[in-house]
C-alpha cells in the first residue's frame, strides 16, 4: 500500500513538472517569471507539497531558479551570460560547418533532414515549442558534422541554457518563414561547397539571434 502512495505521489510531480516543463519550453513562461506555490497547486489541481517537488525537478535542469528573497523564477541568462552562449556556438557550428566536406553521408543527411523539418513545421505554422526543438536540431546538426560526441554533448549543454529565452523570442517572431529561408541559405552554400562562406553567414546568424534575444527580452528600462 504505501509503495503504491508513493508511485502515485510520483506520477503526480512528474505530471506537474511536465505541464511546467511544456509551458517554458513553448516560451509561455518569460525568463524571470516568478513561479507561486500557491498559485501553480491552485491551477494545477495538486498539493503545494508536489508543486514544491515539482519545481525541485526543474531547478535540476536549470529551466527555473532559486532565488533568496524572490522564490522561483523562470531562469534567465543576462546579455553577458547570452553572449558567452552564442559564442561558445559559433565556435562549435563553425567547426561543423568546415568538417561537412569529409563528414559521413549520414550526418550530412541529418542536416538535410532536419532543415526539412524545421521547413515543414514553419510552414504549417506549428506550436512555438515544437518550431525552437526544430529550429536546435538544425543547428545541432551541424555540430554533429565533426563526427565528435563531446562537441555535440557540448552544444546540447549550451543549447540548453539558452533554449528558454530562445523559446520566448521565436513566440514573439511573426516571422518563422523567413528564419527558416536564412537556414536553408546555410546548408544550400554546405551543398555547393562554400564552407567559408557558411562560417561568415554563422557570425552574422548568430550575432543577429544574440541581439534579438538581448533586445526583446533584456533591454533595460529608461
Amino acid at each position: 500500500m504505501y509503495e503504491s502512495l508513493a508511485l502515485e505521489h510520483s506520477s503526480t510531480v512528474d505530471r506537474a513538472a511536465e505541464v511546467l516543463r511544456q509551458a517554458l519550453f513553448a516560451g509561455d513562461l518569460a525568463p524571470g517569471t516568478p513561479l507561486r506555490e500557491i498559485a501553480l497547486a491552485d491551477q494545477l489541481g495538486i498539493g503545494r507539497s508536489s508543486v514544491r517537488e515539482a519545481l525541485g525537478v526543474l531547478i535540476a535542469e536549470g529551466l527555473v531558479t532559486r532565488i533568496p528573497h524572490r522564490g522561483v523564477v523562470v531562469t534567465e541568462l543576462d546579455p553577458a551570460q547570452i553572449h558567452d552562449v552564442v559564442a561558445v556556438r559559433l565556435v562549435l557550428e563553425t567547426a561543423g560547418a568546415h568538417a561537412w566536406p569529409g563528414a559521413t553521408d549520414e550526418a550530412r543527411g541529418a542536416v538535410r533532414a532536419s532543415m526539412a523539418d524545421y521547413r515543414r513545421l514553419a510552414q504549417v505554422g506549428a506550436p512555438a515549442r515544437q518550431i525552437t526543438e526544430a529550429h536546435l536540431a538544425f543547428h545541432r546538426s551541424l555540430v554533429a558534422l565533426t563526427g565528435s560526441r563531446r562537441l555535440v554533448a557540448v552544444a546540447d549543454q549550451v543549447s540548453a541554457e539558452i533554449r528558454l529565452a530562445l523559446a520566448h523570442l521565436d513566440r514573439l517572431r511573426l516571422n518563422a518563414v523567413e528564419q527558416v529561408a536564412e537556414h536553408q541559405a546555410l546548408l544550400d552554400r554546405l551543398e555547393t561547397g562554400d564552407t567559408e562562406g557558411v562560417a561568415s553567414a554563422l557570425v552574422a546568424h548568430l550575432d543577429d539571434a544574440e541581439t534579438s534575444l538581448v533586445q526583446t527580452l533584456y533591454v533595460a528600462e529608461p
